[in-house]
């Protein structure tokens, strides 16, 4: 059975794309929860998981004796193990458009990830409205997702951007989360789309997870004191 190493449900966003997409797509693993304690070389966290990956970060994903590190390389080893769950589009032209958009969430949106970090528990509106109206990047951030999702689900028709839920689902998923918590301000068509996307089986059963870990991490929350939970 697979192996699937992972941070804080409420925080690690790049925890939760592999998480998403496996457990919605039905395939079984075991979940390794590592909890942020810090970042620290000597922390807790830190000493776990170097000792599964040099990299020393989640996800990590272990079938066997391989370890796979990489949101995007788990997704393609993933794909090519279990090609009958089609996790990328069947279309070719769909399917590298898909892998398009993936590799630019991977690497991009680096205004809107530091301006509003995932944190599913909160309720952060006016750090939204405080971001959208003094960081010109988060807004340009927002602008491209709009014109990304918009153009997929019209030409797709929907519900999900390339049709039936897919990986791209699952690596956007944390966006979604972070435009409910800080509220920014999108486009109906998008506003719907992260509501069905917060309402698939596999990023509810995170939400609630997320929830109910009520484990505030200041250094994840340098915003504000304490969470309401506590």
């Amino acid at each position: 059975m697979f192996k699937l190493y992972l941070g804080n449900k409420n925080y690690s966003s790049w925890s939760m794309r592999p998480w998403v997409l496996m457990r919605q797509a039905g395939i079984p693993f075991e979940e390794v929860l590592v909890r942020f304690d810090s970042f620290e070389a000597d922390s807790q966290f830190k000493r776990t998981v170097s000792a599964v990956t040099p990299t020393a970060k989640v996800p990590v994903l272990v079938d066997g004796d391989l370890v796979v590190w990489d949101t995007l390389a788990m997704t393609e080893y993933l794909a090519e193990r279990l090609p009958g769950l089609k996790l990328w589009p069947t279309d070719a032209s769909a399917r590298a458009r898909a892998r398009s958009v993936c590799a630019e969430m991977h690497s991009g949106f680096g205004n809107l990830r530091t301006a509003c970090p995932m944190n599913i528990e909160a309720s952060l509106a006016q750090v939204g409205a405080l971001a959208w109206r003094d960081k010109p990047g988060v807004r340009a951030d927002v602008a491209r997702l709009e014109n990304m999702w918009a153009a997929l689900l019209a030409e797709h028709g929907g519900p999900m951007l390339f049709g039936a839920f897919s990986a791209a689902d699952a690596f956007f998923a944390p966006v979604c989360m972070r435009f409910r918590t800080y509220a920014l301000p999108v486009s109906e068509t998008v506003s719907n789309y992260v509501e069905r996307v917060a309402a698939l089986p596999a990023v509810q059963d995170w939400m609630r997870d997320a929830i109910a870990e009520n484990d505030f991490r200041d250094f994840e929350e340098p915003y504000r004191l304490g969470n309401a939970r506590t």
